[in-house]
């Protein structure tokens, strides 16, 4: 009888556990505080700095939620939040909680939560600041409410001790001209919650324009404003100062220089660094530059006694490089440190070891470009640069990441080269890597969606922000998740209240997932199109000439008609969105931006997408020819354009998927460095081909290299290429050779306009069935070491024995 009683027990037992689970797992407790009600308890003693910072989060708390914070000295009911120096703070209450952990270093702070306190206890003035700020991206801040979800109690200081952003307020970039002083104090404000603690500002003379339409203030008036707004939140105050006169060799024009920026630096409140740079712009060799800026050191230093000064060798070409290097020898007594950044000839690594160990290295890395810069996005398809050019909203979380822990070691600090908010989600990057160069990429990007947009955001905005880099990686025809992206930002939309809709932060990113989609399916659309016209001219012998390019030609204008003009109206609306919000100018004609380059591709939302516009010249070009023979040869190219023929070989180069033969560069996040062979670059003239458009480049006397194996010994080869590059491809001359030994060609310019070019390759070269191409420029060149541009190779094969 044990037996059936040992089963029943069993059962109820079995029974018992299913039915009431609560016991066998209790819910976790709540540990979340109710901040909604609470009131900032500021340390007597203070600093007006510290109470500034103190308001910043009653201000900043108030516009989240509708909370109403007070700020008080003595302890009040409900919870409380304690704001000081940790000194101080120590001598409370909870002192012996306080001083369980290390203290903090420089700018530093220890946070401490109990059930109704939160201790926020800065190292210092700065520690107090980013304590407040740290806090502010801990807390769920909503209508009405205001939680702090689980205890703090952390200790922090930052590990790079020049976190900053350079803050222009000029006509070149992309919104900052527009915007007042209270925008300012916004910004400053927000980029310091994430660390920040410099910034750099542009004096009113620079390569720029004099004024712009949209400036609230005279230049120098909002910079003596923004260098206020640092000094009362503690912040460092740099300027980004270049040196464009034309001759800095006389007494006079070095007399003149000293009084200009004297009359300009003199009047800010507050200013701890001059940066100066080298070239872009500027164009004064080393000597005379050193010798310029020991006087400027000497007299800026009477209204800023505590003044740095710093120079980059931006631009120098190879003989400046080696004069400055043998001028830092010297080891000028007044000079601070070097800022690496665009336009320098030698990397961070190769600066360090030349120079004395005694100058600091700031980095200067631009954050704000995805062309044409000194990080472009890595293989961007060319729809992509054709659209949105140079300075497009370019939240590149991961990218950014790679690029600062590339050279955190070899150079820490760091203020990065920006042209406006396009480049938000970057800033916020550096910044919290600049505390922590270990903090989790994702990590950073929930707090900035919980605190920028809402804690609704958190989880959404933090993928979809990560999504919009990966919509940019690889062929946009086959990236199916740029409509993954799209659906994410669109279920977002749907759900997101009226305010947050007026929310530039979350306005941007939509903007962006739009556009791509838009530029995506335009890109299928066109593509077709163009291929139903490739394939008409395949047919020109049967129907003749005249009637394959008629046929042609109504393919390519069915390119040409409305496609996702939902999408197209809500790109447009999201535009006219940022331009009221946040003042963002993207489209000249609408919104007075400065140039289409400049941010302002909603000009270029309907950019072709194919080669209509070139296919369109040649037949032209075609029927004008004399016989039908000529004219179907001569189509005959235009429909096999690709096409090396038997025994050769076509590479699309700067199209990742089409440049098997190309030396690449190592994995961008492997190594994300500039002076890599075998980059993507891009260049734009609306008539040339889609395949012209990118290219293949290397930097200063880097070599661009193919390599080419399994050729017929016994053949003859031919290489024809396409010079097409950008703005800078046509200053510089270009020399191709073979398995560096066998000259293919000597130096040349590069044929104007562009056109495939033909030349043999000695048969030594390729008498092993291997072949290596090599392109160089001439050596030595400044300025930004670009020109060694190549768009478009094909190796054809000639008189094989086979």
């Amino acid at each position: 009888m044990l037996a059936p009683v040992r089963s029943c027990v069993a059962l109820l037992l079995w029974l018992w556990g299913m039915s009431v689970p609560v016991f066998a797992q209790a819910p976790a407790p709540d540990m979340s505080l109710d901040l909604t009600t609470a009131t900032i308890l500021v340390a007597a003693d203070a600093s007006p700095r510290e109470r500034t910072a103190a308001t910043m989060l009653l201000e900043e708390v108030t516009r989240r939620s509708r909370a109403r914070w007070s700020i008080g000295e003595r302890a009040a009911t409900g919870p409380t939040i304690q704001v000081g120096r940790l000194a101080t703070l120590r001598r409370g209450a909870l002192a012996t909680r306080l001083g369980a952990a290390p203290a903090p270093g420089a700018e530093g702070y220890r946070l401490l939560s109990t059930r109704d306190t939160v201790v926020v206890a800065g190292a210092d003035e700065r520690g107090v600041l980013f304590g407040i700020g740290r806090l502010l991206r801990s807390l769920e801040m909503s209508r009405d409410r205001v939680l702090l979800r689980a205890p703090l109690d952390l200790t922090e200081t930052p590990v790079v001790a020049v976190r900053g952003h350079q803050l222009g307020y000029r006509p070149k970039t992309n919104s900052y001209d527009a915007w007042d002083v209270p925008q300012w104090e916004q910004y400053i404000r927000d980029l310091a919650v994430f660390g920040t603690n410099a910034i750099e500002l542009i004096p009113p003379r620079s390569d720029d324009d004099a004024d712009s339409p949209h400036f609230q203030l005279p230049q120098i008036e909002m910079m003596v404003e923004m260098s206020r707004l640092a000094d009362a939140y503690g912040l460092d105050v740099w300027v980004w100062y270049p040196a464009l006169d034309e001759d800095y060799t006389s007494e006079a024009n070095i007399q003149k220089a000293v009084t200009e920026w004297a009359g300009v630096l003199g009047r800010l409140p507050r200013l701890d660094a001059v940066f100066v740079p080298g070239g872009d712009p500027g164009h004064t060799e080393p000597a005379a530059m050193f010798g310029l800026l020991e006087r400027q050191t000497a007299s800026l230093r009477t209204f800023h006694p505590r003044l740095t000064m710093w120079l980059s060798p931006q631009g120098f070409t190879a003989q400046w490089m080696e004069t400055f290097y043998g001028l830092m020898a010297r080891q000028p007594a007044w000079l601070t440190g070097l800022a690496i950044g665009p336009q320098n000839r030698d990397s961070l690594d190769t600066v360090r070891k030349r120079i004395p160990a005694q100058y600091r290295l700031r980095r200067y890395p631009d954050i704000t470009h995805t062309i044409r810069a000194e990080y472009p996005v890595p293989g961007w398809d060319v729809a992509f640069a054709r659209t949105l050019e140079r300075e497009p909203i370019n939240p590149r979380p991961l990218d950014q990441a790679a690029v600062f822990r590339r050279w955190v070691k070899t150079a820490p600090d760091f203020i990065t080269y920006s042209e406006g908010n396009n480049d938000d989600v970057n800033k916020v990057i550096w910044s919290a890597l600049g505390w922590n160069p270990d903090a989790d990429v994702r990590e950073v990007l929930r707090q900035y969606a919980r605190y920028f947009v809402g804690p609704a955001y958190t989880e959404t905005l933090a993928d979809g922000l990560l999504n919009l880099e990966e919509n940019w990686r690889g062929s946009l025809i086959g990236n199916t998740g740029v409509e993954r992206t799209l659906a994410r930002f669109q279920a977002m939309e749907r759900s997101a209240a009226p305010r947050d809709l007026l929310n530039w932060r979350l306005q941007q990113p939509l903007y962006r997932a739009y556009y791509d989609a838009y530029v995506r399916r335009r890109l299928i659309h066109e593509q077709q199109a163009q291929s139903q016209a490739l394939s008409a001219l395949t047919g020109a012998a049967g129907i003749g000439s005249q009637a394959a390019m008629a046929d042609a030609e109504r393919q390519l204008a069915l390119a040409t008609q409305p496609v996702a003009q939902d999408l197209r109206t809500r790109v447009f609306q999201l535009a006219e969105a940022l331009y009221q919000s946040v003042q963002m100018q993207l489209s000249v004609p609408l919104y007075r931006a400065i140039a289409i380059g400049r941010g302002a591709n909603l000009d270029l939302v309907d950019a072709p997408l194919n080669d209509r516009v070139w296919m369109g010249e040649q037949f032209a070009a075609i029927r004008a020819l004399p016989t039908e023979r000529a004219r179907l040869t001569a189509l005959e190219r235009v429909a096999r354009w690709t096409d090396p023929g038997p025994g050769g070989y076509y590479d699309d180069l700067g199209n990742p998927e089409a440049q098997p033969h190309l030396v690449a560069p190592p994995p961008f996040r492997e190594d994300p460095g500039p002076y890599h062979s075998g980059l993507t670059g891009f260049g734009s003239v609306p008539n040339w081909r889609m395949s012209w458009m990118s290219h293949a480049e290397a930097f200063y006397d880097g070599a661009l290299q193919m390599r080419y194996d399994g050729l017929d010994p016994t053949a003859s080869y031919t290489v024809r290429v396409v010079y097409a590059g950008d703005i800078y491809s046509q200053n510089v001359r270009v020399r191709l050779t073979a398995d560096d030994a066998h000259e293919v060609h000597p130096p040349m310019p590069k044929p104007q306009p562009v056109a495939p070019v033909e030349f043999a390759i000695p048969r030594a070269a390729t008498a092993d069935g291997a072949l290596t191409l090599t392109w160089q420029i001439d050596k030595g060149m400044g300025g930004a070491g670009r020109g060694n541009q190549v768009a478009e190779v094909w190796l054809l094969e000639k008189d094989s024995a086979r």
